[in-house]
C-alpha cells in the first residue's frame, strides 16, 4: 500500500514532470525502471524484448503523464502502461505462449498445503516461463512487485474477485510445475 508519503512525493514528481524538469523524468525513470523490466521480463519471452517494450513504455508515459488525476495511483499506472505495451508487443509478434491447462496439471495439488514454499528464484521463475500469461501476470505483481490486490485489479483492469481467483489459481499452477519438475530431477 502507498503511504501519505510517497503519495506526496509522487505528487510533486509529477507536477515537475508536468512543468518539464528534465531530471524530475530522469528521477522517475531511476526509481521505476528496474521494477518495470522485471515485471515486462515476466511477460515477454526474451530480454531485448523487453527493453524495447520498457524504451515504448517511457514514451506512452512521457505522453501521458499530463493526463494522471490521481498522483497516489502512478505505480498501477505505470504497471498498467508498461502492461498494455508488452500485450501489444506479443500480439503483433504472434507469439506462441506456453499455457498449462489449469484442470489437467494442477489436479493432484493439495487446495491447503502451505507449507510449500518458492525459495529457489531460479526455479521460481522458470515456473513461471511455464504457466499462462494471466498466472504470471498475477504473481509477478502480487509476489515480485509487492502490489495490493486492489492495485493489481487497477492494473489488469478486472474485478478484485477475479483477482483473488487468478492468485489462487495461479499459486496451484506454479507449484504444479515446481512439484513437476522436482519430481523430474
Amino acid at each position: 500500500m502507498i503511504t501519505n508519503k510517497e503519495s506526496i512525493y509522487y505528487e510533486l514528481l509529477i507536477l515537475r514532470c508536468r512543468r518539464g524538469e528534465k531530471n524530475a523524468l530522469e528521477e522517475l525513470i531511476h526509481n521505476w525502471e528496474r521494477r518495470l523490466f522485471y515485471y515486462v521480463r515476466r511477460l515477454v519471452d526474451n530480454e531485448q524484448d523487453a527493453w524495447d517494450i520498457l524504451q515504448e513504455m517511457w514514451l506512452k508515459v512521457i505522453q501521458g503523464i499530463k493526463l494522471l488525476r490521481k498522483p497516489h495511483s502512478l505505480p498501477a499506472w505505470l504497471y498498467r502502461i508498461a502492461r498494455n505495451t508488452a500485450i501489444s508487443h506479443l500480439r503483433s509478434q504472434h507469439s506462441k505462449l506456453v499455457l498449462i491447462n489449469e484442470n489437467e496439471n494442477t489436479s493432484y495439488v493439495e487446495e491447503n498445503d502451505e507449507n510449500f514454499r518458492f525459495e529457489d528464484a531460479e526455479q521460481v521463475h522458470y515456473g513461471l516461463s511455464r504457466i499462462s500469461l494471466p498466472h504470471r501476470e498475477v504473481l509477478t505483481l502480487y509476489f515480485l512487485q509487492d502490489l495490493s490486490l486492489e492495485e493489481i485489479a487497477d492494473v489488469l483492469d478486472v474485478p478484485l474477485g477475479t483477482i483473488k481467483s487468478r492468485l489462487h489459481y495461479a499459486k496451484s499452477a506454479l507449484r504444479a510445475v515446481l512439484e513437476k519438475e522436482e519430481r523430474n530431477e
